[in-house]
């Protein structure tokens, strides 16, 4: 086949549309089954939320319906080597990664600013103060947003990237992401628009960092989530049900996004993300 054409090629889309709407379905029912019987396991949710296992049985419900597409659909989510037809990528560049796994501290501090501008103090929680030791907590919390990432930035990221440029995908996953935390939705409107524009934001951001990347990307998302979700819970007060904390969140998130938009802009005429080829169906 020409490369021209090879690099054309898109999935069909009555495909993706179907691979992600069962993917979608099945993270929301798993998601609410998993937090109804969170009670009854015991298991503090401060510790981890069992909701967060409802991507990864989604994408185990999409590797059961499309077996033959799972494997590209997951490219890059483990440690490994994939090589293309030019070059080796073995994941992503060092000075990417250590920037995004630097930018929820950049996203934590502006809001503990924005809430000692606000307030005049810091709600920092010690680790001695959860009945839970902190490497309990760090190992649970890496292990639930690695779950969740493995649906997100794993697979429906990839998914929607061979259909839509990296911006747009990466903003559809975070207001998908962000909708699928349905008890939000019970604060009030500006706390729930606090929390979708710190989940766009912050899905952009991972998404721009990843997309390419082709070894490491779960490690690399779960780190991220885990890092936002530690400092959510010890650093700052984004998980009371409060309004401004939140706003601080979202503002915070988008701020820390702007350069990412930027850089990628930069390099907007760049080769074609591999992946996109990658989980491209072949045209007989």
């Amino acid at each position: 086949m020409p490369e021209h054409k090879q690099e054309q090629r898109r999935t069909p889309p009555t495909g993706w549309a179907a691979q992600a709407g069962v993917f979608l379905a099945v993270a929301f029912v798993a998601a609410g089954m998993c937090g109804a019987v969170q009670p009854a396991t015991g298991i503090p949710p401060e510790v981890v939320q069992l909701t967060q296992l409802g991507p990864a049985a989604a994408v185990a419900a999409a590797a059961l319906l499309w077996p033959g597409r799972i494997r590209d659909r997951l490219t890059g989510t483990l440690p490994g080597r994939t090589r293309t037809r030019t070059h080796t990528r073995t994941g992503a560049h060092p000075r990417r990664a250590a920037a995004l796994l630097l930018t929820p501290a950049l996203i934590v501090a502006l809001c503990a600013c924005g809430g000692l501008l606000a307030s005049g103090s810091l709600p920092v929680t010690s680790p001695r103060a959860l009945a839970h030791p902190l490497a309990l907590v760090v190992t649970a919390q890496l292990i639930g947003a690695c779950a969740e990432e493995i649906g997100w930035r794993c697979y429906l990221q990839p998914l929607l990237r061979t259909r839509f440029g990296p911006i747009t995908a990466s903003a559809t996953v975070g207001l998908l992401w962000g909708l699928w935390h349905v008890p939000v939705f019970t604060q009030a409107p500006a706390h729930a628009a606090g929390f979708l524009l710190a989940t766009t934001s912050m899905s952009v951001i991972l998404g721009l960092a990843l997309d390419g990347v082709r070894s490491n990307r779960l490690l690399l998302a779960g780190g991220f989530h885990t890092l936002i979700n530690l400092g959510m819970l010890y650093v700052t007060d984004e998980t009371a049900a409060r309004t401004a904390p939140m706003l601080f969140l979202g503002a915070a998130a988008l701020l820390a996004a702007l350069p990412w938009i930027a850089t990628a802009r930069r390099g907007a005429h760049a080769a074609p993300d591999t992946i996109t080829v990658a989980t491209a169906p072949d045209v007989r």
